[in-house]
């Protein structure tokens, strides 16, 4: 488990009711684990976004902040994206029957839910390099050479409960 490098971030986690704080944790490390395994990513910086604990790719400007939290007024929890990024637009065309979407800005789970550990790490990795990927499309159309853009995947079929141990 990857420690705490701001106590603020770490006392939110410990404010949490133990359930759903157990399985925030979980969500933290497949943050920093898709951050690690995405290529141009780099070191995320771990701080308090709007009391929400934030993961933003400082270093590098690969992408936008991601932001996790407990939902207050239920047993819930969602990773949060920049609402202009059109990032949930996105995940929602890719997976539509997959996640529960809180508007343009959210996934939301239920505690206890299954959580489908591929497709969320997808979504994460296009979030940690949404600017690389808007950066290529700027330049690729002023140059004779164009990159090849991605325009469809397969949606994963497995889901799995995320784990503690």
């Amino acid at each position: 488990m990857k420690r705490f490098g701001d106590e603020s971030v770490a006392s939110v986690f410990r404010n949490c009711p133990a359930a759903l704080r157990r399985q925030l944790m979980v969500l933290r490390e497949l943050v920093f684990e898709v951050a690690a395994k995405t290529d141009g990513v780099g070191p995320l910086t771990e701080t308090l976004k709007w009391g929400q604990p934030s993961y933003l790719t400082s270093a590098t400007g690969s992408g936008t902040t991601v932001r996790i939290d407990r939902l207050k007024d239920r047993g819930a929890y969602a990773v949060y994206f920049h609402c202009q990024s059109g990032l949930v637009e996105t995940f929602r065309e890719l997976y539509p029957d997959t996640f529960t979407y809180d508007g343009k800005r959210a996934i939301v789970f239920e505690a206890g839910d299954r959580v489908p550990v591929r497709a969320l790490r997808h979504c994460l990795a296009l979030a940690f390099t949404h600017h690389l990927r808007k950066k290529r499309v700027r330049s690729s159309s002023h140059s004779a050479c164009r990159m090849p853009v991605v325009t469809s995947i397969s949606a994963p079929t497995k889901s799995a409960k995320l784990s503690t141990e």
